[in-house]
C-alpha cells in the first residue's frame, strides 16, 4: 500500500497528474534544494510525466527545466498519493508521486523556466517548508538511507 496524503473530497471529480521529483541533497548531505513556485509553495524538483515520457526521461527534462541540472539518479523511494485541490487550475488532483535520490548532479546552465525561485535548506527545514505530504515523505526515505543519528 502506497503512503497517502491529503484529504480525498467525497462526490469531488479527480483529475489523475502523475509527477515524478528528486530528492537532491549538496555534496555534504545537510541541505536539500527545494522549488518555489510563483504561489509561494514549495516544492521538491520534478513535475507531470508528459504523454510519451518515462519517470527518468520526465526527470531528466524537468531538473533542466527548474534547476538547470543534469543528474545521476540513486535509489527509488517508490511511490507516494496525494489528493489535493489546486485553486489556480479550480481542479481537484489525484498526484501520484514518483521519488528518487538524485547521487550526483551538474549545473549546464540556468533554468529554463525563469519564474521559480531555488533554495538549499537545511534537511528539517526542507520538510518543513515542503506543501505536499508525499514531497516530505520523499526526504524522510531519503534521510533515513543517508544520515546517521549516532545510535548504535
Amino acid at each position: 500500500m502506497n503512503p497517502t496524503f491529503g484529504d480525498k473530497v467525497e462526490g469531488a471529480h479527480y483529475q489523475t497528474r502523475y509527477g515524478v521529483y528528486a530528492v537532491i541533497p549538496n555534496q555534504e548531505k545537510t541541505k536539500i534544494i527545494l522549488v518555489q513556485a510563483p504561489n509561494g509553495a514549495w516544492f521538491l524538483p520534478g513535475g507531470e510525466i508528459e504523454a510519451g515520457e518515462d519517470h527518468y526521461s520526465a526527470l531528466e527534462r524537468e531538473l533542466i527545466e527548474e534547476l538547470g541540472f543534469t543528474a545521476t539518479l540513486g535509489q527509488y523511494y517508490g511511490q507516494a498519493d496525494e489528493y489535493f485541490y489546486s485553486s489556480h487550475r479550480d481542479t481537484y488532483y489525484y498526484n501520484p508521486a514518483y521519488i528518487y535520490e538524485v547521487v550526483d548532479f551538474s549545473k549546464i546552465g540556468k533554468p529554463l523556466e525563469d519564474f521559480n525561485n531555488l533554495a538549499w535548506f537545511p534537511i528539517d527545514e526542507a520538510i518543513a517548508k515542503l506543501k505536499r505530504g508525499s514531497h516530505k515523505w520523499g526526504i524522510e526515505q531519503w534521510k533515513a538511507n543517508n544520515i546517521t543519528t549516532g545510535k548504535s
